[in-house]
This record gives C-alpha cells, structure tokens and sequence, in this order.
C-alpha cells in the first residue's frame, strides 16, 4: 500500500508537470475559496469574546458560550427558529416541484425560437434585485387601495389589508420565491434532462410508450439524483432565513413578525441597537453547524434509500 501512495503521488505530480495550463485555471477558484471561505474560519472566534475593535480578535475577552444567551434566552426563540424552518421547507418544496415540471415542459417543447424566448423570460426574475421585487410587491399588496383588492372584488370576494394579515405572508412569500428562483432552478433539472441518453427514448417509442408514460418512466426516475443534490444543497442554508428577500419585502412592519421573522432579521435589528458583534457571530456560528447537522442526516438518509442520490 505505501507504494502504491506513493506512485499515486507521483502521477498526479507528473500530471500537474504536463498540464501547467489546465491546473492553472484551478488556482483563481482555489484563491478564492482559501480567501473568503477558509481564511475567515478563524473569526470564529468571536463568537465566544467580547469582542473589541481595539483590542482584536486575540486581545478582546473571552466569555465562553455568553454570547449564545441572548438568542437562546429570547421570548420569540422558538418563534422565530419556527418562522425559518418552515419558510425554508416551503420555499424548497414548492421551487423545486415548480422548477421540475418548467424543465419537463420546456423539454417537451420542440420550436426552439420559442423555448429560448421562454426560457430567458422565465429566467428573467433571478436576475432582479430583491429591492425591485419589494417595491413590486408593495405597489400591488400596500397602500389604502392595492391593485390585488381591486381584482378580487371584480371576482365577488372581500378585500384583504395585506399588510395586517401576518397568516397569509408565508405563502405570499413562497409564492415570491418560486417566481423568483424556480426559472433558475429549471434551466440546471433541464441541463440534467438532457444529459439522458436518447436511446432510450428511442426504445421507449417502439414499444409504444406515450409522452406521459416516458416522462413517468425514464425522464423523472434519472432526474431524481439531480432533485436530491440539489435538495440537500438547500438543506444545508435551512437554517438561514434569506435576509434580503424578508427584509426588501417585510421591513420593519412588526404586525407581519409573528410568520415572518427569521434568524437573519432578528440579529440584524438586535445588531442596530445593541452593535454586538460577538451576539451575531455566535447566531451564525448556530446556524452553520445546525446545517451541516441537517445536512449529514439528510444526506445518510438519501443513501439508504438511493445511493446514486445521495451528496457523499
């Protein structure tokens, strides 16, 4: 075995020597991920100080686990943890199920003037800033009189004061979201589609299959590995609420709190009165380790049941 190691070694030297190039593209990610990724690990730190501009990340005072007190001794804890799981869960089931039939619609499509028309409309969204899509939202859904009330009054139904009912705002905002990020979400399952060898379509259409029963039996089930690392992708930010979208939407309208109050917008409002840098690390440093909590339990979870779904 140490030889084989070491011819191992060897090659993948040998390899580098011959193809300076080819590793070469490699080395901008690898700045990259060792600058932003690996580096700021050791401001982990300060999560358990007191941290001081002046004194450092080494010279601030170390406080242990108080930094967790405040998140995990608040009134809305268990509120706001709520509030971020279940819009995560929503936000994921119902973009990647939007996301999969997109992608099994446009593979279906066979003009391709139109499906490129369609597929950059529907890509579209991504693109806009999270400050537009509030200001959209706002002008349909805020003010005295919003457009929406009016349509739904033409249907025979009472007005809504969007802006009080907080019940209504986690499916407001998955709806938000499925617009937003399922067209992006489509172009990577359609990507996946099309990697699928056309002889077994081939051989599904001499035995007489439909478009249905292809689209049940060969397309979805070689989709599957696609859906899952994708799926546990997102798990791993489940506990992360997306701080931009809430709070370009939400604001500080504290009447929609209670469904819409997420980790991210708590410390972010605790951060401007308290200016507690080691209280927001700490909150972070929770959510990152309860992801990769999630995420290894989801992932020995896909493996029994599929191992070719699975993440690793």
């Amino acid at each position: 075995m140490p030889n084989v190691r070491k011819r191992g070694a060897g090659y993948k030297l040998q390899q580098i020597a011959r193809n300076p190039f080819l590793y070469g593209m490699a080395v901008p990610g690898l700045l990259f991920f060792l600058i932003f990724s690996y580096f700021p690990i050791y401001g982990i730190l300060i999560a358990f100080k007191n941290y001081d501009f002046s004194k450092g990340i080494t010279g601030s005072e170390w406080v242990g686990f108080r930094n967790f007190n405040y998140f995990f001794t608040s009134d809305d804890f268990w509120i706001i943890l709520r509030n971020t799981l279940l819009l995560n869960v929503l936000f994921i089931v119902f973009t990647t199920l939007a996301a999969v039939l997109i992608a099994l619609m446009f593979n279906e499509i066979r003009n391709k003037y139109f499906k490129r028309i369609s597929q950059s409309l529907i890509f579209l969204p991504y693109f806009m800033s999270w400050i537009v899509i509030g200001m959209l939202v706002q002008s349909f859904l805020g003010g005295e009189s919003p457009p929406v009330n009016a349509w739904i009054q033409n249907l025979g139904f009472e007005p809504v004061n969007w802006m009080f009912e907080s019940a209504l705002w986690p499916w407001i905002l998955t709806i938000i979201r499925v617009w937003q990020g399922a067209g992006y979400l489509s172009i990577i399952f359609l990507a996946a589609i099309t990697g699928i060898s056309e002889d077994l379509y081939e051989a599904a259409r001499i035995d007489g299959a439909s478009k249905m029963q292809i689209m049940l039996r060969i397309t979805l089930p070689l989709l599957v590995p696609t859906i899952s690392i994708m799926t546990l992708l997102s798990v791993g930010r489940i506990f992360n609420g997306d701080f931009a979208m809430i709070y370009a939407i939400i604001g500080d309208n504290s009447l929609l709190y209670p469904t819409t109050d997420v980790i991210d917008t708590f410390v972010f409002r605790s951060m401007r009165q308290l200016h507690d840098f080691g209280m927001s690390s700490a909150v972070g440093l929770f959510q990152s380790v309860m992801g990769l909590i999630f995420v290894i339990i989801a992932n020995a979870v896909t493996r029994k049941m599929s191992k070719e779904s699975a993440l690793f």
